[in-house]
């Protein structure tokens, strides 16, 4: 292999690797906060849709994204006990009349000018009630696990089938891990 061609292959590697991180969902800050009603998740998500996920929402496809949360205690004996799971639908759309994107989370229904202000109201979560009152307990350390990801099953059909095999079509961040006191969510959640 020449010199000249060893570059050139390293650098469409390198291209082919930068773009399949910007179509990645990156997690970005996490918490856990006791509240009277239980225990409330805010979270924030980054993301940017690839060319051909913008282009079937501008010709009128609805994406459905999860945001999926899970709570475990963890144990040196067996598998860590789930204590608790939660997940959050939320629908983007486009509509062309109006020339608005509209995001709705169950009841809540919100409308943008522009793609990058929903995509940055979808990125973000907060006081989403996860789990009921008294599930962590004062004296355990947990483990949280949150992700977002785009709900191919909710494509129209024919987009399933392309979405099985075009890397296009998924769209998902990775499952964020952290430590929780139960302690400080009970305290807060007694206040």
């Amino acid at each position: 292999m020449t010199r000249a061609l060893k570059r050139l292959v390293a650098a469409v590697a390198l291209a082919v690797a930068a773009a399949a991180a910007a179509e990645e969902i990156e997690v970005g800050a996490t918490s856990l906060v006791g509240s009277a009603e239980g225990v409330v998740l805010n979270a924030d998500f980054a993301l940017d849709l690839t060319p051909r996920l913008e282009d079937a929402l501008a010709q009128g496809v609805r994406l459905y994204f999860l945001v999926e949360f899970e709570a475990y205690r963890p144990r040196w004996y067996w598998l860590d006990e789930k204590v608790g799971a939660a997940t959050l639908t939320a629908r983007l759309s486009f509509h062309a009349l109006t020339r608005t994107y509209r995001l709705s989370t169950g009841t809540l229904h919100q409308s943008f000018a522009t793609l990058n202000e929903a995509l940055r109201a979808l990125g973000t979560v907060r006081e989403w009630l996860v789990l009921p009152p008294g599930v962590l307990q004062p004296d355990t350390a947990y483990n949280a696990y949150v992700r977002m990801r785009l709900d191919t099953a909710q494509l129209p059909k024919p987009f399933q089938v392309s979405a099985l095999a075009n890397r296009e079509w998924s769209l998902a961040s990775a499952w964020k891990k952290w430590q929780v006191d139960g302690a400080a969510t009970a305290s807060e959640a007694a206040q």
